[in-house]
């Protein structure tokens, strides 16, 4: 029992005796009671508490809370429960700077926690401001450049300091998202971050110089590789799209991604023929325009991939030293003829129809050219209406905009949208300002996405949503209610399930946020939503192609894909690509209808939508071992699975404790609130997993559960859990910028991210979840924490006291 308090108060110091004796004999309930006793007893609770939080323990091994911390949380329950609440404001005028100072005094590396109660309970934003900066300072020059960057954002205080000397250790330690927020709210520091990752991309920077005046900051191996060229770039289109940065700002970023575009089209056109010439030299002219180095390096591109005489055109065309040019251009520039001085490609032939062989090849449109409309007036917009919004039709929906190589912005703006109904294409100009901006044409789009009795075909739709509400300011202010939409990818991805045994294979079709046609990093900055993968069949098909070669029997003609869509006037060959890409959907809604079954689909397609994200079948799981595991495992040896939180997150105790010393509970019982998984169980054993180095602790209770985990040492470089997963077949578990590297070399469905920051315990619910592992009681500790072997040596108890005698 708490005695009562004296009439003159209980002292800090006697309550923090007190306290600390409570928490030392982990009880507590007790020490909470105390705690309340003690808050009352205090003769100024706010000046108390100070003194009392001032000699708290720090983290300590098996808590997942400091005493200060629950201490700070009782404080708050205890203040606001007053009447009237216990305020900063209610001390004497004199003693109040006192007080904040003692509590500003105690935010520190060591107690971060106690930044946001201390902020609120002594209101320390009403200190002076040179006050505030003097300790920002002060934890800066401690290296907690965390709590710095942190205590300034909360604060307010980013105009009173250097943007560079807060957010370059941040970048350096692999934090750029605590410097994304430190800059969230000021448009100028926004600029000046991307100015300053971009210059970091430039050939003249050096890693060593920076890290010379940043002498504080030590990095890792793993910090260091996170600030490769290739990795800022992708910050740095990231951050200009966030933070709508003007490109020209970030000159060294673009100037690398073009060449990386430079050389995507020339693979493109030159080795693999997606392209037609019209639209490979179209777009390189755009891209090294104003730029000599950059023409330099396109003559020497086409030396490699083309010939002399194509390079040698375009040196001549762009007027290049000859000192500049590659080996034998400049002896070829004099073979040319010298009427020949136009543009260095010649433009082929532009005929609506197709030549004999792409007619045999690929799907073609079946509507003749005086049914495909190209609308850019609002005279001609009428036709169009009368033809879509008639209840009961179906129409295809498709739009096209020019792709970004190298300029920035991953959402495009559209230049055209394509709408197909049977017998007719209207094609309409976004590119022609004063009909693109008129109300009556955005009332159309509008009326025809919401429409509920109009079937709306479209594959991979979200790309085309997200493009049109960039491109039409009035649906982001006043959104569209997408009604009567059939997105075909879903169709698609239920049709690749059913093509077990078939001729060709099983190809698995994936949606993304944002996937293009590039092979490994994205240049061209297309929106497709969608990418098709797999063995087997279809050839280099992808997406709708594959979808219309597998249902019609022939693919589409993508050379037009990657089109400059906002030039005018549209060539015949881009027209009927464009044509042909909307009416394709209809042919083939048309022929599922038919026979949905004779494709493994339901009576009425029109209900497949997007399949659950908790039902979505594991991509490790190959036949055999389903095989496996269903003649293995019978439900008696499991107990009925419990659900899934829908954060995969374990709540603490009562007592904000993990569980008991020597009490291993299985996260299999922490599940809740998902919904019960109706998909066959994976046993522990049967997961093979390789855990990076930020994640050990995982690595190591994952092994108490029976999980078969391999764990890189901190000496590893990310590279060896790559290597392991395609050896050993694992899975790796990583966290933060490593995934999307590590994922781009074993595939999305192979690699899992965590959050490093939660506990080893929640972690390990969320992996359990994810891959829907069950464990039993045998489970338990049946593999080795250290080595991960799975079979033991029974030792005699003698022996094994012994041996630990020995070892002391």
């Amino acid at each position: 029992m708490s005695q009562a308090p004296s009439s003159n108060g209980v002292e800090p110091g006697e309550l923090r005796d007190r306290l600390l004796q409570l928490w030392t004999l982990k009880d507590l309930q007790g020490l909470r009671a105390e705690a309340l006793w003690g808050f009352s007893a205090l003769r100024c609770p706010l000046a108390g508490l100070v003194e009392v939080l001032r000699f708290c323990p720090g983290p300590q091994k098996g808590r997942s809370a400091t005493l200060g911390q629950l201490l700070l949380g009782d404080f708050q329950k205890w203040r606001m429960a007053q009447n009237p609440p216990v305020e900063i404001h209610m001390l004497p005028t004199e003693q109040i700077p006192a007080v904040q100072y003692s509590a500003l005094s105690l935010i520190s590396d060591a107690n971060s926690a106690y930044m946001d109660p201390l902020l609120e309970i002594y209101q320390l934003h009403t200190l002076d401001t040179h006050t505030l900066l003097t300790h920002t300072h002060t934890l800066w020059d401690q290296r907690a450049f965390r709590e710095a960057a942190i205590l300034a954002t909360k604060l307010n205080l980013q105009e009173h300091l250097d943007m560079e000397k807060m957010c370059v250790p941040l970048v350096l330690l692999d934090k750029l998202p605590l410097a994304e927020s430190y800059v969230k709210l000021h448009p100028h520091l926004q600029e000046a971050l991307v100015s300053m990752l971009d210059s970091w991309c430039s050939p003249h920077f050096k890693l060593d110089t920076l890290r010379s005046r940043f002498s504080t900051v030590h990095l890792s191996k793993h910090q260091c590789d996170q600030l490769q060229p290739k990795l800022l770039i992708k910050h740095v289109f990231r951050l200009m799209d966030k933070f709508n940065v003007d490109p020209a700002r970030c000159s060294n970023s673009v100037y690398k991604r073009k060449l990386d575009s430079l050389r995507f089209l020339m693979a493109m056109h030159f080795k693999e023929g997606r392209m037609s010439e019209e639209n490979w030299s179209d777009h390189v002219q755009t891209m090294v325009e104003g730029s000599i180095d950059l023409q330099v390096y396109v003559v020497e591109l086409v030396v490699r991939y083309g010939s002399l005489q194509q390079a040698a055109e375009w040196a001549r065309y762009y007027k290049l030293p000859r000192n500049r040019l590659p080996f034998g251009v400049a002896d070829t520039i004099q073979t040319l003829p010298p009427s020949h001085s136009g543009l260095p490609v010649s433009v082929c032939e532009d005929s609506w129809y197709p030549s004999p062989a792409d007619a045999q090849r690929y799907y073609q449109l079946p509507v003749a050219p005086g049914n495909v409309h190209f609308l850019s007036s609002l005279a001609q917009l009428e036709q169009c209406r009368h033809a879509v919004m008639q209840p009961g039709v179906v129409v295809g929906v498709d739009m096209e905009w020019r792709a970004g190589f190298g300029t920035g912005g991953r959402v495009q703006r559209v230049a055209l949208i394509q709408l197909a109904v049977s017998g007719s294409v209207f094609l309409l100009d976004l590119c022609a300002a004063r009909f693109s901006q008129e109300p009556i044409t955005i009332q159309l789009i509008r009326d025809l996405l919401s429409h509920r009795d109009i079937l709306k075909l479209g594959y991979g739709m979200s790309g085309d949503v997200r493009s049109l509400v960039s491109t039409w300011a009035e649906l982001s202010e006043q959104p569209i209610k997408l009604q009567g939409m059939l997105d075909l990818l879903y169709v698609h991805q239920k049709l690749q399930m059913g093509r077990r045994g078939v001729a060709g294979g099983r190809r698995s079709v994936e949606v993304h946020e944002s996937v293009c046609v590039c092979e490994g990093e994205c240049v061209c900055g297309l929106q497709q939503s969608v990418c098709v993968s797999g063995g087997g069949g279809g050839g280099g098909e992808k997406g709708l192609s594959l979808m219309v070669q597998q249902v019609l029997g022939r693919p589409l003609d993508k050379q037009e894909q990657l089109s400059n869509w906002e030039r005018r006037p549209l060539r015949q060959k881009q027209i009927r690509y464009a044509a042909a890409d909307a009416y394709c959907l209809l042919d083939v809604f048309n022929a599922l209808q038919k026979d949905p079954a004779h494709y493994g689909l339901p009576s009425d397609i029109r209900s497949i939508g997007p399949a659950p994200p908790q039902r979505k079948e594991d991509k490790i799981k190959d036949k055999s071992r389903k095989g496996r595991h269903k003649k293995n495992l019978s439900e008696s040896e499991l107990s009925k699975p419990a659900d899934c939180h829908p954060e995969g997150k374990v709540e603490l105790n009562h007592e904000g404790e993990e569980s008991t010393k020597g009490e291993v509970s299985s996260p299999q019982s922490e599940l809740q609130n998902q919904g019960e998984w109706e998909g066959p169980w994976l046993l522990p054993g049967e997961l093979r997993v390789v855990c990076d180095n930020m994640l050990q602790g995982l690595g190591r209770y994952l092994r108490c559960l029976g999980v078969d985990t391999l764990i890189l040492e901190n000496t590893d470089d990310h590279k060896v859990a790559a290597k392991l997963a395609r050896t050993q077949d694992r899975v790796i578990l990583t966290s933060g910028q490593p995934y999307q590297t590590l994922k781009s070399q074993v595939g999305e469905g192979r690699c899992l991210s965590l959050d490093c920051s939660e506990r080893a315990r929640d972690q390990a619910v969320t992996v359990m979840s994810h891959f829907h592992v069950r464990a039993t009681h045998t489970d338990i500790f049946s593999r080795c924490q250290a080595c991960n072997n799975d079979e033991y040596l029974r030792v005699p108890q003698s022996n094994m006291a012994q041996m630990m005698k020995d070892r002391g």
